[in-house]
């Protein structure tokens, strides 16, 4: 019995480090941690990207494994919560927009569908189409 749980342990631990790798190598190879960078002109604080990068990873996976409250209080956690939110769907949305900008794949459906002007327009329509349905999804209660 001991010796199962400690191959469980081990195997369970090597699949997520190389899940988790490659879902990092992928962020970094279609650009989303660079594009931020460059956008936000912090190209010098690579070291403090690394950090927070690996420190979103671990606690990300501790709030996903661990189930505990924080004593915030009901506005204070609404705020915190709104909060993390935001940066979440920021964070998606830079990666989805790093994604189709790899991919090239909004310039070639504006060509497919014959859009001349009025891309922009497009990402617009498709990132409040993405809002709209994050809100029917969590205003009717379907995320419990």
């Amino acid at each position: 019995m001991f010796l199962k749980t400690v191959f469980l342990i081990f195997f369970g631990l090597c699949a997520g480090g190389v899940i988790a790798a490659g879902v990092y190598a992928f962020l970094a190879i279609i650009g989303v941690f660079v594009r931020l960078m460059g956008r936000t002109g912090t190209k010098n604080k690579v070291l403090l990207y690394e950090s927070f990068i690996m420190a979103g990873g671990i606690l990300g996976n501790c709030f996903d494994l661990y189930e505990f409250s924080l004593p915030l209080g009901r506005v204070a956690g609404a705020v915190f919560l709104g909060i993390a939110g935001l940066s979440v769907g920021v964070f998606v949305g830079c990666l989805a927009m790093s994604l189709a900008e790899t991919l090239k794949a909004l310039p070639t459906l504006s060509r497919r569908i014959g859009l001349a002007v009025g891309l922009p327009y497009l990402i617009f329509g498709i990132a409040a189409g993405k809002l709209a349905g994050s809100l029917l999804y969590f205003l009717n209660g379907m995320a419990e």
